[in-house]
């Protein structure tokens, strides 16, 4: 709490209560917009993996083989690259909730 004593008199006054109420607020808000967005994201190449070989089905059903070529050639280095978001995704929020619930940290 030292931290929002600006006149460094031991206390927090109410102008200094209300600055670390709006910094915490904005500190949630932020969180929040970002477990959205990796959200988003990781539900958007999970979603591309699934549809991946559709789409090649697709092309070469209509008639696009060369289309469908194309699209198989570069078929590893989206799969991998979209694998690697999400397992990271999944990686890094384990580790996260691991660290929360860790009980050899030393509390601040």
């Amino acid at each position: 709490m030292n931290e929002y004593d600006f006149n460094r008199n031991g206390k927090i006054d109410p102008d200094e209560r209300e600055i670390m109420m709006e910094d915490r607020l904005r500190r949630m808000l932020d969180s929040d917009a970002k477990r959205d967005t990796q959200r988003r994201l990781v539900v958007g190449f999970a979603v591309g993996q699934l549809a991946y070989p559709l789409i090649i089905l697709l092309a070469s059903w209509a008639g696009l083989d060369k289309a469908a070529q194309l699209i198989t050639d570069i078929a590893s280095v989206f799969i991998l690259a979209a694998s690697g978001v999400v397992a990271a995704y999944f990686g890094f929020n384990a580790m996260e909730a691991k660290n929360a619930t860790s009980t050899d940290r030393t509390s601040s």
